[in-house]
């Protein structure tokens, strides 16, 4: 299960990274529309889908990779045991939190996908779905943390603690 979760959240990861692309080439397209006298309409709406969708989707993976910026100054500092539960205690509080953000996000897609609703731009679009990207990335983090939860109430090291995050003061 854990080798299909990780492909699950690199295809996620891969999302996100697609959505990056969209927003660039909608920024570019934008760019390059306005000398010529086009009006591109609700660009910014677009782009904004996009990141929050980029956001939420790259989020597990970036958890499993040990690369979400942590507060780990206090953690480091304490007793392996005391850090530890620490660490538990962190799992459970951010799993339980998730799993409300993801129900609700949850929730309002499918309220906005029953009522028909639509975003307010010029351009009109059902409001689903651009608030599927943060629904999905946003079960896709509870379900990481709850797997990072099981792994820690079975004795095991969080994966993310595992994982080397990578070098940021690498030579180019």
């Amino acid at each position: 299960m854990h080798r299909l979760l990780d492909v699950v959240y690199r295809s996620a990861a891969v999302l996100a990274c697609l959505f990056l692309i969209a927003i660039a080439l909608i920024t570019l397209a934008n760019i390059a529309a306005r000398p010529l006298g086009i009006a591109l309409y609700s660009t910014d709406e677009f782009a904004g889908w996009a990141m929050a969708a980029s956001t939420f989707l790259g989020l597990s993976a970036t958890l499993r990779q040990n690369e979400h910026i942590r507060v780990a100054l206090l953690i480091e500092r304490l007793a392996p045991n005391h850090r530890k539960l620490t660490e538990f205690v962190c799992l459970v509080i951010s799993t339980l939190f998730m799993g409300l953000f993801a129900w609700y996000a949850g929730t309002a897609v499918y309220e906005s996908f029953v009522f028909g609703e639509m975003t307010q731009g010029m351009v009109p679009v059902p409001l689903w779905i651009p608030q599927s990207g943060m629904a999905v990335g946003a079960l896709l983090m509870f379900v990481a943390l709850a797997e990072e939860l099981t792994r820690s109430l079975r004795g095991e090291q969080p994966s993310y603690l595992t994982a080397a995050p990578a070098s940021t003061t690498e030579s180019i």
